[in-house]
């Protein structure tokens, strides 16, 4: 599991105390008040449905699974690291244990109605969720349909790390349902791979692609590292070129985070040799942009890129800011309006989980949502999208005002060519038809459909320009 460049979605939300007796350990985070229900038969694309969205029914499941063989020196997630040569884990009693523990918090966790329509999408991640058996991810899997159905047509996705899996474990694991794969590479070169401290080589990066390519996986990614410590452009042209050259039908490009705690934050300084400058970072990600939208990639999403129809459903989900489950360490679910994040220590987790089956947890009775927070959800997590945000169903849900607001403050950044505003046809406005529109203010509704950030240089600057919608919404 990577972290993009951009503020992860998860630690984003501007939060509120709550005052409920919880058991200690946990970390809740409420979004607020809104309208009555409306489950059955909602459609997300109407109008009135933006306030009601965080109520639609949860169709999605992350599933952390945390095996790692070592960490790697940039990871700061939860992870229990099995050594490096734990490749047999079929009698491994701390997997075994730990997916006893997730099952059983599956099980303990209430629907959100008596009618919930099935799971259409489930995502592995970890961690190296390739390390667990075919049989364990049964069980999982077994466990989500006994509880909350599992659609026949759902997407079910594994990030997998070369060196992890041979040909027949990936064909039981697509017996079992999985149809998708996120191909943890990071890198083409041997010295980057070893400088992150990754447990598999270039022999294995090669041997895993030609594994995935020859059993018929139809749907699979490529994970990629930028601004490693000591890259150059050379490596990173070569390592897009390569993975150009396998053909997945998705291709994640990240940027490093040197977070506090891990081996790279104790030898390295953002921006710092040998870590790239910011303006060698920002050279990496336009030609990833360039690159691979020649060839034939879309740019759908900050940190992703895909072939046409291949986009991740489940991460989708995350971007249309609707409702979904997680499960197992450290992970965050989002439910009824509320971010909640499990415990990201074994032991913390097993008595959470115990406390979930006491009945002393629960996370789907909320009744208090501020519209302000609901509203730099959807207006940061539609950013993140070649999409952008629809400035009629903001306005529909949060008022005129706002979406006027929005526009003034964005003015800079229209001139600058960093964030466009489009019709609904989709065509980009001029500068001088956007000034054009605020003098009139009445048009604006009318005639602006949607803004969103450029590709790439508004996409570079999507913290700042997010950030400085904020102080709009909530002055």
């Amino acid at each position: 599991m990577l972290k993009s460049t951009f503020t992860p979605i998860f630690s984003a939300f501007p939060t509120k105390a709550r005052t409920q007796k919880r058991p200690s350990h946990l970390t809740f985070t409420a979004f607020s008040h809104c309208p009555p229900t409306v489950r059955q038969n909602a459609e997300p694309n109407l109008l009135t449905t933006i306030l009601l969205q965080h109520q639609l029914p949860s169709t999605s499941a992350y599933v952390h699974l945390p095996f790692c063989r070592k960490r790697c020196h940039y990871c700061d997630f939860p992870i229990v690291a099995l050594g490096s040569s734990s490749n047999q884990t079929e009698d491994d009693p701390r997997v075994m244990n730990y997916i006893q523990l997730l099952c059983r918090e599956i099980s303990a966790t209430k629907p959100e109605t008596k009618n919930n329509p099935p799971l259409k999408t489930v995502f592995f991640g970890g961690g190296t969720p390739s390390l667990v058996p075919p049989r364990l991810v049964l069980s999982i899997l077994e466990a989500l349909r006994v509880k909350f159905g599992l659609s026949s047509d759902a997407e079910i996705s594994m990030e997998m790390d070369p060196g992890t899996f041979d040909a027949k474990k990936l064909r039981e694991m697509m017996s079992l349902g999985v149809n998708r794969v996120s191909l943890g590479v990071q890198a083409f070169q041997e010295e980057l791979l070893k400088a992150c401290g990754r447990a598999h080589g270039l022999k294995e990066v090669y041997e895993a692609i030609e594994i995935v390519d020859a059993s018929g996986v139809e749907n699979w990614s490529v994970d990629l590292i930028s601004s490693l410590p000591h890259q150059t452009p050379e490596m990173w042209e070569e390592s897009l070129r390569l993975t150009i050259e396998a053909q997945p039908t998705h291709v994640s490009v990240y940027d490093l985070q040197v977070e506090q705690g891990t081996k790279f934050g104790l030898l390295y300084k953002p921006g710092e040799f040998p870590l790239p400058s910011e303006t060698q970072s920002a050279y990496f990600y336009r030609m990833a942009s360039r690159m691979l939208s020649d060839a034939g990639y879309e740019h759908y999403e900050i940190s992703s890129y895909c072939k046409t129809g291949f986009e991740c459903k489940h991460n989708q989900v995350y971007w249309k800011n609707i409702p979904f489950y997680a499960f197992g360490l450290g992970s965050a679910s989002y439910i009824n309006g509320l971010r909640f994040s499990r415990p990201k220590r074994m032991k913390e987790y097993m008595g959470f989980v115990e406390n979930l089956e006491n009945g002393l947890v629960d996370y789907n009775d909320v009744n208090h949502i501020d519209p302000k927070d609901m509203a730099t959800d959807v207006l940061m997590l539609s950013l993140r999208t070649s999409r952008g945000l629809d400035l009629r169903c903001f306005g529909e849900a949060f008022g005129d005002s706002i979406v006027l607001s929005l526009c003034k403050a964005y003015s800079p950044y229209v001139e600058s060519g960093h964030v466009l505003c489009l019709d609904e046809k989709r065509r980009a406005m001029t500068a001088d038809e956007f000034k054009y529109l605020l003098l009139k203010e009445d048009n604006i509704g009318k005639e602006l459909a949607y803004i969103r950030l450029s590709d790439p240089d508004g996409f570079l600057l999507s913290n700042e320009i997010i950030s400085h919608a904020f102080g709009v919404i909530a002055p």
